[in-house]
């Protein structure tokens, strides 16, 4: 007989289980995308922001290139300082990013999860994970933002809670492609910058494009982490000062034909380790949200086998890989000039 237990009843520690409240409505600009702006993304070719070596370069993976076994909870010696240093935001956050809005889980008897669906397994324990998800948006929501900013790590841990897939275009400072896409279509060189495909709307303002999305494809409900203002943006900086110089400045890459495909989530700090190269790489990336209690933890797992985030499929080369400090190596050394 399963053990029900949902967080909407007990409080627990972490965004999932801090109330919420209704903020009032803002005003903000929606911007009507013009056939320019709208056909501008790398998921056009048309207009796809192009780089000087992009058709001249050959993008493949390192000779003998052989992606690992994936290893559950374990952490690379050498790897040890840059994960306790990416940890940091998900404390000062309270694990704002970790839980998918109306997490609960439910402890069961192993023999009624199914053999193609994922649970958690703790020390003999079998735990299902649920969640109450709102409308899902036909095409991925567009997001121009880098790591290493407070406002654009708001509107990642918003993405995360409505388990949300976004086609991410980094706009590290000096960057060649993306921030010069901002400032034609918006006017301005300010970050995040929302895009949302679906309905045409576009806009600045971290606070407006979490409210956006919350009615949009959630409850019309802000949890109350993301909705203190400054003390949101204070300490959802203080969390980064660890790795305060990390996924901010490009480094010359080369430009991929396609986006590539990161399985990941904000309040994993494998996650962000990755994402930092990204950023960094200048590299576009559909990220397919899966936070606790995403269904999408399922897919994964029928696709591999196991979950693991994050999980990369780079579709330039065709390598598929789990394993964060290995992933990192193999995009500086596929896509860094």
């Amino acid at each position: 007989m399963a053990m029900a237990l949902s967080l909407s009843q007990f409080p627990v520690r972490g965004s999932v289980s801090l109330p919420k409240r209704r903020l009032p409505r803002r005003s903000f600009c929606i911007r009507g995308m013009s056939e320019t702006s709208s056909t501008s993304s790398v998921s056009t070719q048309q207009e796809q922001p192009t780089s000087d070596n992009a058709s001249s370069v050959t993008i493949a993976p390192p000779p003998n290139f052989k992606p690992p076994e994936p290893k559950r909870f374990a952490i690379r010696p050498d790897k040890t300082s840059e994960v306790f240093g990416a940890l940091l935001p998900l404390i000062f956050r309270f694990a704002t990013g970790v839980f998918v809005s109306g997490y609960s889980f439910s402890i069961v008897s192993k023999d009624e999860i199914p053999t193609d669906e994922y649970a958690l397994e703790l020390n003999g324990v079998t735990i299902k994970e649920t969640a109450k998800l709102g409308p899902r948006p036909e095409k991925p929501i567009e997001i121009y933002e880098f790591e290493s900013c407070p406002f654009c790590r708001k509107v990642r841990e918003i993405v995360a809670i409505l388990d949300l897939d976004v086609l991410f275009y980094p706009c590290p400072r000096n960057g060649p492609n993306f921030r010069q896409k901002v400032l034609e279509m918006g006017g301005k060189l300010q970050f995040p910058y929302m895009v949302d495909p679906n309905t045409g709307a576009s806009m600045y303002e971290s606070d407006d494009i979490i409210r956006y999305l919350v009615d949009k494809y959630g409850d019309g409900n802000v949890p109350l982490s993301l909705s203190l203002g400054f003390l949101t943006t204070l300490t959802a900086g203080l969390g980064m000062l660890s790795r305060i110089s990390k996924g901010t400045t490009y480094t010359p890459a080369k430009f991929p034909p396609k986006p590539l495909k990161l399985w990941a989530y904000e309040g994993s700090p494998f996650c962000k380790l990755v994402r930092e190269v990204l950023v960094e790489l200048e590299l576009p990336h559909l990220l397919v949200s899966c936070a606790r209690g995403s269904p999408k933890r399922h897919i994964l797992y029928q696709k591999t086998g196991t979950f693991q985030a994050p999980f990369l499929e780079d579709p330039n080369t065709g390598i598929e890989m789990f394993e964060s400090a290995e992933i990192i190596e193999y995009l500086r050394a596929t896509y860094a000039l």
